[in-house]
């Protein structure tokens, strides 16, 4: 028997929630309608209503993918299981403390995976953590690879950014029913989600959209211009047989459609994705990013910030000590890369390779140990720093430092590691594969947590906020600010 209590009333139609350890929770509620038949190269529109109350229970749909096995690390509860195949997939989740408080402060999530994995439903995310410490909190689906983030000829660019913007569109409309703040919304996401959220701090359609931002992972200069984006179009639709046009695309089923999205995905595949001053701002991790030059992204974020975007949002920034090792210490590579192959890897992404390797200590240690150093810098570490230097509103800086034990201690601080600290939610990466190995620090996960929360609800924060003097940066895990030097990828990158 369904109990009123827990019945909320939105514009599209009636939801029921679940109750679970003091956690009400909503789940694949549809901010916009299944993007199949015409509308799957359109932009978002709303969902049909319904008549009778919609009772989910288990996680829905995701958007298509492939996922792809770790050496010995167990990455679905960062990414999630895989596709669950489905049309209705725009969806998000709601979660609440299980009471009647209203006003509530919100916090909107959004998933990595390279713009080609992930789901709103992977486990370390759960969000329950949040809600039980009097967030209303949402995590969301959005369009991914060739559907989100190909720019097509004839068709609307950065499909998967404007998912994101009708979700948040969706949650200031919405969420006051759920009990929370359309006025007090936080925007947060790491890695490819917190990659899109910095470009969306730029974005002149996401005016008033959200308060606060938390970039994890994640800053604004992984855009492409969409000329050098189409690049990536002819070579899919040569490999497709197809003409590089909305038809074209459209006739391809979505089971070839994602392998030929694995084909150049391939580290070997050989695609020329670097801008006119012979970088590739995403250093091969994916094909499919947002681009510039279009509504959503007028010009390159980090120029935007610097007229002044985004100047009234209130940002959390940071990145891990360590994020390259994820990429290059289960795969191997860190420990067997030589010289000459680290600089092949580097030099298809930086013109420079030589002299960023001897930077970073080349001549006299290892060449995996001096290139995942400096792919950390280059990729995740510096472009955040920059992102804070050009921000015009008020922004933070930290730096993720606990060394997860795993892979002999070996992994460290890596990229996603804060995930599980962030979201409280340990035991989802903890085990004999698991990213954080065994015994991770619970109050470590008490403190990284508070902080979000503290800042969600009212941009509270322990430390100054990050200015290009002083440069300060607070290590979550020593629990010290520090005056950070200037990266030596800093002479390396705009």
């Amino acid at each position: 028997m369904l109990n009123d209590h827990d019945r909320v009333e939105t514009t599209r139609g009636p939801v029921h929630g679940t109750v679970k350890d003091g956690v009400r929770h909503f789940l694949d509620l549809p901010y916009a309608a299944a993007p199949v038949g015409a509308k799957r190269f359109a932009p978002p529109s709303p969902a049909a209503p319904w008549g009778d109350v919609r009772t989910d229970i288990v996680p829905g749909a995701n958007a298509p993918q492939v996922t792809r096995a770790a050496p010995g690390l167990d990455a679905a509860p960062l990414i999630g299981t895989g596709w669950v195949k489905g049309d209705d997939y725009l969806t998000l989740n709601v979660l609440r403390p299980a009471d009647d408080r209203t006003g509530l402060p919100v916090m909107v999530f959004v998933h990595g995976g390279g713009f080609i994995v992930g789901s709103k439903d992977a486990s370390v995310q759960n969000g329950a953590s949040f809600a039980r410490d009097g967030i209303v909190y949402v995590a969301i689906n959005y369009r991914m690879g060739v559907d989100g983030f190909l720019p097509i000829p004839s068709i609307p660019t950065n499909l998967g950014l404007r998912d994101m913007l009708a979700a948040l569109a969706w949650v200031r409309s919405e969420i006051a029913a759920f009990g929370g703040d359309p006025a007090n919304i936080t925007l947060f996401g790491e890695s490819a989600g917190a990659m899109a959220i910095a470009d969306l701090v730029t974005s002149p359609l996401a005016k008033e959209l959200f308060r606060r931002a938390i970039i994890q992972s994640g800053h604004g200069a992984m855009t492409r211009p969409i000329p050098v984006a189409r690049r990536l179009v002819d070579r899919l639709a040569k490999l497709l047989r197809i003409a590089p046009t909305r038809e074209g695309f459209a006739a391809i089923s979505t089971e070839d459609m994602l392998a030929a999205v694995e084909t150049v995905s391939a580290p070997t595949a050989r695609i020329d994705l670097r801008d006119a001053e012979g970088r590739e701002p995403v250093f091969g991790i994916s094909r499919f990013v947002p681009v510039h030059g279009d509504d959503v992204l007028p010009e390159p974020p980090l120029d935007a910030l610097r007229k002044g975007a985004g100047a009234e949002i209130d940002i959390l920034i940071g990145s891990n000590a360590e994020e390259m090792n994820l990429y290059l210490v289960p795969s191997g590579v860190r420990a067997r890369i030589g010289r000459l192959l680290a600089w092949f890897v580097l030099r298809r992404s930086q013109p420079k390779a030589w002299r960023v390797l001897n930077a970073y200590g080349a001549r006299h240690r290892p060449a995996g140990m001096a290139l995942t150093e400096a792919m950390s810098d280059l990729v995740f570490r510096w472009p955040a720093r920059r992102f804070a230097e050009e921000h015009r509103g008020r922004t933070h800086v930290y730096e993720f430092d606990w060394r997860s034990p795993a892979f002999r201690g070996e992994l460290g601080a890596c990229h996603a590691v804060e995930l599980p600290f962030v979201f409280d939610s340990l035991a989802s990466t903890t085990g004999p594969t698991g990213l954080l190995g065994e015994n991770p620090p619970q109050a470590l996960a008490d403190r990284t947590h508070r902080l979000w929360v503290d800042f969600a609800r009212d941009g509270t924060l322990p430390w100054a906020p990050f200015d290009r003097e002083t440069r300060q940066v607070y290590r979550i895990a020593a629990d010290a600010v520090v005056h950070e030097p200037r990266m030596a990828a800093a002479d390396f990158l705009p």
